[in-house]
């Protein structure tokens, strides 16, 4: 009721954007399962540099 009303008006633009361009943002909610999956293979990593490095050499 009141919920979802005040979802609609805070996604009113992405609602907008889906119908116009059929846009959505399910690349980003891909490349962040990504980077969790990878997150938790190597968990407990202590070079956070060499961590970054290798993401991005995997994912850029």
């Amino acid at each position: 009721c009141v919920c979802i009303e005040r979802a609609i008006q805070t996604h009113y633009l992405d609602i907008i954007n889906f119908f116009e361009r059929r846009a959505t943002n399910a690349a980003a909610e891909s490349f962040n399962a990504k980077i969790k999956a990878f997150r938790a293979q190597f968990r407990g990593v202590r070079d956070r540099a060499f961590f970054l490095y290798r993401l991005a050499k995997l994912y850029a």
